[in-house]
């Protein structure tokens, strides 16, 4: 089957089986930040942006994302958004075993996309749905606080200099 996505920004056409696992594809194509663990859709170290909301791509067949835009963890971190997670991670010293980087990212992407000021309560319910436990729980919330107000202050400095043109 031709699948149509937009990967990583770019147009593209896969030929695939309508059945088989997104995270094989993404694989075979040498993107190495979707890594397979529980291989059920509940861990998230295969954790995707589709149509930017973060999914497991183990369990979502290609046909799901036929026409949709989909951006693994390499795209992402060239993105201002990763540099504002990236220094809230950074001031709350998060630091990631590098097998569940994709869930975390894309978790706290998910989180402060959503909501400009997400509360403390609403982050640890997120949070406690990831798989991995390699950074401890209130210093990933510090972590995505911080982030929050980072995504904050660029966007406001980008709408005061958009404002002075």
């Amino acid at each position: 089957m031709q699948i149509s996505v937009l990967l990583n920004g770019e147009n593209t056409i896969i030929d695939a089986p309508a059945d088989e696992r997104l995270f094989t594809v993404l694989r075979n194509r040498g993107l190495t930040s979707v890594k397979c663990a529980c291989n059920h859709g509940v861990c998230g170290t295969c954790a995707v942006l589709v149509n930017n909301k973060p999914v497991p791509s183990c369990s979502l067949p290609m046909a799901a994302v036929q026409g949709k835009q989909v951006t693994t963890l390499e795209h992402f971190m060239d993105s201002e958004d990763f540099a504002d997670i990236k220094t809230g991670f950074e001031q709350a010293k998060v630091h990631l075993c590098g097998f569940c980087n994709a869930s975390k990212y894309f978790a706290t992407w998910d989180i402060i996309s959503e909501t400009a000021r997400p509360q403390k309560e609403d982050i640890l319910k997120y949070v406690g749905t990831l798989g991995c436990h390699c950074t401890e729980t209130n210093t990933l919330v510090n972590g995505i606080l911080y982030a929050a107000t980072r995504r904050r202050m660029r966007l406001a400095a980008k709408n005061s200099q958009d404002k002075g043109r």
